[in-house]
């Protein structure tokens, strides 16, 4: 809970604003809840009123809420067949879902093969086992322990995306594999982030920041003015300093970290973060953090974790081959390495 609203601070210190002006209409609202995607959000956006924000929050906090309990995998909804329903029956025939969980895992597919496999959510007999051991680190640390090579292993046989079978036209998914499990935490969040977004910009503000446990999507521009970039802080892996990596200046687009300093558990006094290479099937030890930016969340997310279980070398080289991605490095030592553009976004107070 410390490193909770540390977080939620931290996140309110950085996406703070200067007052509206006189001329300006609108106002700015802040709005934080812990109890979605099992994070901490934030959500700054300019409005007309209290009362419209309030109004406007209850419907962007109940559609969020929406994309929450659809993809999640480990708790069940009445009357709701979702990730966790189909992880638990798929096996035993096609399960209707609704599209939106149709077309995630469509998603998933296209990050898979622009990945080579790097981001796989159809990992979950592998992720698990770790998930099983970074608990049981969690509630028994004396009993600390890493998942045996050759149940993994044996797990990973059972990782193909060929065993997924989705129909689109009747809304169906189905494990021709009956120990498939998906696991869609690379990239879930950032793609009901992009989704949300888009929906707030039409339906709700005409500028907002909005960060999901830091998975941060803007539109429109500070002060509602028309011309001022948002300026995101990108936390620094390194948890003995003070500051942040760096500052972005940014519009219309999304900035996404993933590293090894938040979830983690230690055996024999090594750290070992939630972020497993499908290559080896431990965790991945290229960097200490990788953070993107592009106009799209949920490629932001899926890339954050497809370079983290990438050689920083060749994780340059995928970046340098799409448009409108950058990208930063830290490694294991807290050097920092960037990509062709992503110094343009720099912000230096």
């Amino acid at each position: 809970m410390k490193k909770i609203l540390s977080v939620f601070l931290a996140l309110l210190l950085v996406l703070s604003f200067t007052s509206c002006s006189s001329v300006n209409k609108k106002e700015k609202f802040t709005s934080s809840f812990l109890d979605l995607f099992d994070t901490a959000s934030t959500i700054i956006a300019y409005d007309e009123s209290q009362e419209a924000f309030d109004a406007h929050m209850e419907q962007f906090h109940s559609r969020l809420e929406e994309y929450d309990r659809l993809y999640d995998i480990y708790n069940s909804y009445e009357g709701l067949a979702n990730l966790y329903t189909v992880n638990q029956q798929a096996k035993d025939g096609p399960v209707k879902v609704d599209s939106r969980i149709i077309d995630l895992l469509e998603y998933c597919r296209y990050v898979y093969d622009l990945s080579e496999g790097k981001t796989n959510a159809c990992f979950g007999s592998v992720l698990r086992l770790w998930h099983y051991s970074r608990d049981n680190a969690g509630n028994n640390p004396e009993e600390a322990a890493l998942p045996d090579m050759t149940a993994l292993k044996q797990a990973a046989e059972h990782t193909s995306f060929e065993s997924l079978v989705l129909d689109k036209e009747n809304s169906t998914v189905y494990f021709s594999d009956p120990e498939l499990k998906l696991d869609v935490g690379a990239i879930a969040k950032g793609y009901a982030v992009r989704e949300i977004t888009s929906w707030a910009k039409e339906n709700l503000w005409s500028s907002a920041a909005i960060s999901i446990g830091g998975n941060v999507s803007t539109f429109g521009f500070k002060n509602d003015d028309g011309k001022t970039l948002w300026n995101i802080g990108i936390e620094n892996p390194d948890t003995a300093s003070n500051d942040y990596l760096l500052n972005v200046k940014i519009t219309d687009l999304s900035v996404v970290t993933s590293g090894d300093y938040q979830r983690y558990f230690v055996v024999d006094g090594k750290k070992y973060c939630h972020i497993i290479n499908p290559d080896t099937l431990m965790p991945a030890e290229y960097a200490a953090s990788v953070s993107v930016i592009c106009n799209d969340s949920a490629l932001g997310d899926a890339l954050s974790t497809t370079l983290f279980n990438m050689p920083i070398d060749e994780g340059k080289k995928l970046v340098e081959g799409l448009d409108g991605v950058e990208a930063v490095w830290v490694d294991k030592e807290y050097n920092k390495s960037f990509s062709s553009g992503f110094e343009n976004y720099i912000f230096n107070d």
